[in-house]
């Protein structure tokens, strides 16, 4: 009974991080803050507490605070965006397959509300603004490509691919709406032509 209690007022410490951590881990433990809780969560000190490290092991990898930001808006406009596309492409060749992976990814990976974040963030900063754009870009190019690939002429392929993107971010409270399978029947009205 006394373990028991002692226990309970005296949880066992988190295990120590280890001191040899990346650029990218600071990078993904900033992503991990901007999900959760937006910019203002977006702080060196509860950075270094997400990965259990000290504050001064942070000018290991960054100069400042600020380019530590410039660097997690670039790595959320390119690195991420790329890799994640490159590692669909190699999955399947199928185009709808892809998309349907993508939306898979990005809900499993929390990557709408950190989408979501970013845009806000945008709103106050050029490099966030201009991170934004060019995930963007790569996003909106991804999809149209293939939804080209699954049949569909050039222009409508890009307001597919954008209202895809839309639907990705919004939060709309549907409660009539199965939301298990609501991605799997937009997948199906957005990008499987019809039968001709």
């Amino acid at each position: 009974m006394v373990e028991a209690m002692s226990s309970a007022l005296h949880p066992p410490a988190a295990a120590p991080r280890q001191p040899d951590l990346t650029p990218g881990d600071w990078l993904e433990a900033g992503q991990s803050l901007l999900r959760r809780g937006g910019l203002k969560a977006l702080k060196l000190r509860p950075l270094a507490e997400e990965l259990r490290v000290s504050t001064g092991s942070f000018y290991h990898h960054f100069a400042d605070f600020d380019g530590y930001q410039g660097a997690l808006a670039q790595y959320f406009a390119q690195d991420q965006v790329t890799d994640m596309v490159d590692a669909i492409r190699r999955a399947t060749a199928d185009p709808v397959d892809r998309i349907r992976l993508l939306a898979q990814t990005v809900r499993r990976r929390g990557m709408s509300r950190l989408s979501i974040a970013m845009r806000a963030w945008a709103e106050s900063d050029p490099r966030a603004q201009a991170a934004v754009e060019r995930h963007d870009d790569l996003l909106m190019a991804f999809l149209t490509d293939c939804l080209e690939q699954a049949g569909f002429a050039n222009e409508e392929a890009g307001v597919r691919a954008y209202a895809l993107i839309a639907l990705g971010l919004g939060k709309v409270h549907a409660p009539h709406l199965d939301m298990e399978t609501l991605m799997e029947q937009l997948i199906r009205i957005l990008c499987v032509p019809p039968a001709k």
